[in-house]
């Protein structure tokens, strides 16, 4: 199958220098020229937690041509409309786009080319574009891990393509409780990007210092009790009970919580948001693709927020 990823920023470059690797063909497609270029003439250079440069193949959006059996959807969530129904004319008849965005974006994308071909996908691992055609991947190796799903639970050779590509990078979860998975992403999102951003810092920076650690309690509280007022059950975050390591309705649980925090975000210490990292280089940030979510999400509900 022909695959891309379009917006190959620092999560793409690093994924797209895993699945090349593995010996498969996919195009890494990006705006800035810089990085592009460098990725053509040096190759994609990983640094940080592992170390590796690969020869990829990279586009800048005018150079692409053909059709896409499968493309993956890694820009920023700020003109999803558009950047799909761009995307839309690249697809095969029958090809899909999985979205490795934030927030919730896969209602966007299906309003475009339709449900049965959009498949969703929670990403748990950071990366940082360190300069142009090198990443630094900030979180520990065996916590690489990807949650995929979709509006429906019937799988085809795409969804299984797919698959077989995250897999070169690591664990793959098939999530029946898509959107569970998405909240559960999303709260991590909220709190600690949110905050990295707000702060100037990493995650854990943000568990280190108390008052920063208490408010990404508090947002990750009103997370639990948006989704649980929606009758949304929020998906374990690889293999643990997020709500019932986290929620509390008493001092001594609330205690326990907050302890609990550094401990859950421990492989995770060296992250910066991408918010933060957006803001840092002049760009728009996605805000309201994440916490702006929580919020509409608690005003429709009555929750406050």
């Amino acid at each position: 199958m022909r695959t891309a990823i379009y917006g190959a920023g620092s999560l793409g470059t690093v994924l797209g220098a895993y699945v090349t690797q593995k010996g498969y063909q996919i195009d890494l497609i990006n705006r800035n020229r810089a990085h592009i270029a460098a990725l053509k003439q040096n190759g994609a250079t990983v640094t940080g937690t592992v170390q590796m440069n690969v020869k990829v193949n990279a586009l800048l959006p005018e150079e692409m041509s053909g059709k896409y059996d499968v493309i993956f959807l890694m820009t920023k969530q700020l003109d999803n409309r558009a950047v799909v129904e761009f995307l839309a004319k690249f697809l095969t008849d029958d090809g899909v786009i999985c979205t490795l965005q934030n927030g919730i974006p896969e209602l966007s994308v299906a309003d475009v080319i339709g449900e049965a071909r959009t498949i969703g996908c929670t990403v748990a691992w950071g990366a940082e574009l360190t300069s142009a055609g090198v990443c630094e991947l900030t979180s520990a190796p065996d916590a690489l891990s990807f949650g995929l799903g979709g509006f429906s639970t019937v799988r085809g050779e795409k969804f299984d393509e797919i698959v077989k590509l995250l897999e070169c990078m690591g664990r793959v979860e098939i999530e029946e409780n898509f959107i569970g998975a998405r909240w559960a992403k999303l709260l991590v999102n909220s709190a600690f990007s949110g905050l990295s951003t707000a702060l100037g810092c990493t995650f854990g920076e943000v568990c280190d210092n108390k008052t920063a650690r208490l408010w990404a309690q508090k947002i990750i509280k009103e997370c639990i009790d948006v989704t649980r007022a929606s009758g949304v059950t929020i998906a374990p975050i690889q293999g643990k009970n997020v709500v019932k390591l986290l929620d509390y309705n008493d001092a001594f649980k609330q205690k326990i919580s907050f302890l609990l925090i550094p401990i859950a975000m421990k492989k995770h210490r060296l992250l910066k948001a991408s918010m933060l990292q957006d803001l840092q280089k002049g760009k728009p940030c996605e805000i309201d693709a994440i916490n702006g979510v929580l919020s509409d999400s608690g005003k429709k509900i009555n929750v406050p927020t």
